[in-house]
């Protein structure tokens, strides 16, 4: 009894992982754990019965929080978009433009992953997407089954790091920090991930070249009949762009010197993109044929998605909309999108609307069952044992952010990273606050380490939605009529090695780089201590009620 008393704390812990291991549901199990330890804890004196009357409160604050609004808003965009064909457009426009190079198709792949990352933000719909629409013309072209496998399962699981993520939503709403602010942070990280992998295809096409061969001639589309296919045509439009973007942006800048550093960029990306726009509208109405039908092609297809882009993210860098109310504008830019392509439905509507209820009823019952674990494991100084714990880890703050990446790393083979958001964040959340760490910077260290969750063998999520539109047995190529043998879950588990070692190359990279991160507030306003001055006069008077002047008491 002595020693339960003693240990209830890690008891607890290690009891609720042993429930997750079993298959329990995540919800149930921590709600469970959470009301069992907490009536034994009540039976041994070590918890007030009274502390339970705090749970209901705590629920409807859940329901009334208006930051996890964003959660459905941004799932139901990332569902219609699925549905309206962007992706097929997208992955068929950028292969072409890249097929001809070795590796191009994978590069392609990448490209339009971190697109579909940051519009849709639902690694689902990336990676099946990519799976039924890009791995029948890798395998039949001849890319190696492993490097096509992984190549696709780590793309897709770029939305979990490029805003607007889900899982950054709920580690900012599980650190008390502004959504916008972890989107700024995890932005640049997640453009050099996927800017990594597409330096490893790189690679691969210089030392293993058979590996990711180009396309052929017969199978390059957009050619005129001189056999050119307008590449020329379409530098000099993005030259003029270009060009149209610096001039435009340089004049805004001028008239607004205060900007910041995120708020230029999506300046002169948009004005970029409406010169580009106007140009490629101006050549097709006019008939002047000054741009080829792959420059055409290409910012006929680029520009919704880049339109959506800023509707969602440019609204909320530049200030004007907070990461809800983007939500809500990308979720009706979504709907618009769908329609302008003729591929809206009453069904599709419906489906989205019913996949968006389920997922956010999920996220909603998972933050209650973890309320009422974190209630009973800090009644009984459960939080003070896992203080004590990390905070004696040899190294100090160091040692502590190796020890939490390596517990992280090895939770994920066996959790998903809603799981690991809402059971081990809470619990190294305060130590970090704790030791003076940024908590910006350590949400999104842990996002990119939570995102190795979807790739992991043999657990990925990302691993198993590729495994249902890989072919499971040998077919005849609808193209080429020959026949293309099949992807092997071994492949697929293998193809994803490269990837998961790019991953904690980057979870490395962060931690040693805190600047790739904590860019978020290099514009933020500071205050000088030595600025501040107090008054003799109180701004409220002894009796409490404000008799004092508050403008001569703090200047």
């Amino acid at each position: 009894m002595e020693f339960l008393v003693d240990n209830l704390a890690p008891i607890m812990f290690f009891n609720l992982i042993v429930f997750l291991l079993l298959g329990f549901p995540v919800a149930f199990s921590l709600a469970a754990t959470g009301v069992l330890y907490g009536l034994v804890a009540i039976d041994l004196n070590l918890m007030s019965p009274l502390l339970f009357q705090a749970l209901p409160q705590r629920v409807f604050g859940i329901v009334g929080n208006d930051t996890l609004l964003a959660v459905p808003f941004f799932t139901f965009m990332g569902l219609i978009l699925e549905r309206s064909g962007m992706a097929e457009d997208l992955l068929d426009t950028v292969g072409q433009l890249f097929g001809p190079l070795r590796g191009g198709l994978a590069i392609a792949v990448v490209f339009v992953g971190a697109l579909l990352a940051a519009t849709t933000g639902v690694v689902s719909a990336s990676v099946i997407s990519m799976g039924l629409i890009s791995l029948p013309i890798m395998l039949r072209y001849g890319y190696d089954r492993r490097l096509a496998s992984g190549v696709i399962a780590a793309s897709g699981t770029l939305s979990q790091i490029i805003p607007p993520s889900l899982v950054l939503i709920i580690l900012a709403d599980q650190l008390g920090r502004s959504i916008g602010d972890m989107y700024r942070g995890a932005m640049l990280p997640g453009l050099l991930l996927a800017g990594a992998y597409m330096v490893y295809v790189f690679l691969v096409a210089i030392v293993r070249p058979g590996h990711v061969p180009a396309l052929p001639p017969e199978a390059r589309g957009f050619v005129d009949a001189r056999g050119r296919r307008g590449l020329r045509s379409l530098a000099i439009l993005t030259l003029i762009a270009a060009a149209a973007a610096h001039w435009g942006s340089d004049h805004y800048f001028r008239a607004h010197t205060d900007v910041p550093v995120d708020e230029r960029v999506v300046i002169v990306l948009l004005i970029w993109g409406l010169a580009a726009l106007a140009m490629a509208l101006v050549n097709r109405f006019l008939r002047l044929k000054l741009l080829s039908s792959l420059a055409e092609r290409v910012v006929f297809v680029m520009i919704p998605p880049l339109a959506l882009i800023f509707l969602v993210l440019g609204t909320i860098f530049i200030g004007v909309a907070t990461p809800t109310e983007g939500g809500a504008m990308g979720a009706i830019g979504a709907l618009i999108m769908a329609v302008s392509r003729g591929r809206f439905s009453m069904k599709q509507l419906r489906q989205a609307m019913e996949s968006t209820a389920r997922l956010s009823c999920f996220v909603v019952f998972i933050l209650v069952g973890s309320t009422i674990f974190s209630l009973s494991f800090r009644g009984i100084n459960g939080d003070l044992w896992v203080e004590q714990l990390l905070l004696h880890v040899p190294g100090g703050e160091l040692g502590f952010l190796v020890v939490v990446s390596l517990l992280t790393f090895f939770l994920a083979f066996f959790l998903d990273f809603f799981e690991l958001a809402f059971i081990i964040v809470p619990l190294l959340g305060p130590v970090a606050e704790k030791m003076g760490i940024d908590l910006i910077w350590f949400g999104v260290l842990l996002a990119v380490n939570m995102q190795t969750s979807f790739v992991h063998p043999p657990f990925g999520f990302a691993l198993f939605y590729l495994r249902s539109v890989a072919p499971k047995e040998d077919y005849h190529d609808r193209v080429t009529g020959k026949l293309i043998a099949k992807v092997t879950t071994a492949q697929i588990y293998w193809g994803s090695i490269p990837f998961i070692v790019i991953q904690i190359l980057m979870v490395a990279t962060v931690l040693a780089f805190p600047g790739l991160v904590t860019h978020y507030k290099s514009d933020a306003p500071t205050v000088d201590p030595a600025s501040v001055t107090f008054g003799q006069d109180s701004a409220y008077g002894l009796d409490g009620y404000g008799s004092g002047d508050a403008g001569d008491a703090f200047q």
